[in-house]
C-alpha cells in the first residue's frame, strides 16, 4: 500500500512510538491529531487490512512481563510455507520471518513464563519433527524502527 492519506502519516508518525496509557487510547490519540475516535480507529483497520500496519500494541522490554526467545529453524525449502503457517498460528508467536540461509525461518515465541516458552519450542519440534534453536536474550540491545513518514 502505498496510497496514504495526509491523516493516514500524521497517525502513524505521531504514535509509532508513545501510544497513549489510557481507557480510551484512541479518543487521545484522536484528540491530538484534532481527529474523532472513529476516524483513528477507521484509519487503523483500513492500514491493517491493506498490509500496512501489521499490529497496534505496546512493546514491552524482553522478559519483563512474562518470558520470551528468539528462535529458529532450518526448514527444507519445499516445506518453509507450511512450517511457516504452523508457526505463525500459534498464539504464542508474534511474528516470524524467512531469512536467506540454511537456518531460514526466525520468529519469536513468547509465554507467561520460560517453561511454557520451552513447551511451545517442543512442540514446534514434535509437530514439524524439525530442531528448533532457541536463543534465549543474554544481553538487550533496543534499536528504534519508528520510521517517519512525513517530513517537515
Amino acid at each position: 500500500m502505498t496510497d496514504l492519506s495526509d491523516f493516514d502519516k500524521r497517525l502513524l508518525d505521531a504514535f509509532q512510538r508513545n501510544f497513549p496509557l489510557s481507557p480510551r487510547p484512541y479518543a487521545a490519540i484522536a484528540e491530538t491529531l484534532g481527529a474523532d475516535e472513529d476516524d483513528v480507529l477507521e484509519s487503523l483497520g483500513r492500514l491493517r487490512d491493506a498490509g500496512a500496519v501489521s499490529r497496534v500494541g505496546a512493546v514491552v522490554t524482553p522478559n519483563s512481563a512474562g518470558a520470551s526467545t528468539l528462535a529458529a529453524i532450518a526448514v527444507p525449502p519445499d516445506r518453509l510455507d507450511e512450517v511457516a503457517g504452523l508457526v505463525s498460528a500459534l498464539p504464542e508467536v508474534n511474528h516470524n520471518y524467512e531469512r536467506e540461509h540454511e537456518i531460514n525461518l526466525w520468529f519469536v515465541v513468547t509465554a507467561q513464563d520460560r517453561a511454557r516458552v520451552v513447551a511451545v519450542l517442543d512442540e514446534i519440534e514434535a509437530e514439524t519433527g524439525l530442531t528448533v534453536l532457541d536463543l534465549p536474550l543474554l544481553e538487550p540491545y533496543c534499536i528504534d524502527l519508528g520510521f517517519p513518514l512525513t517530513w517537515n
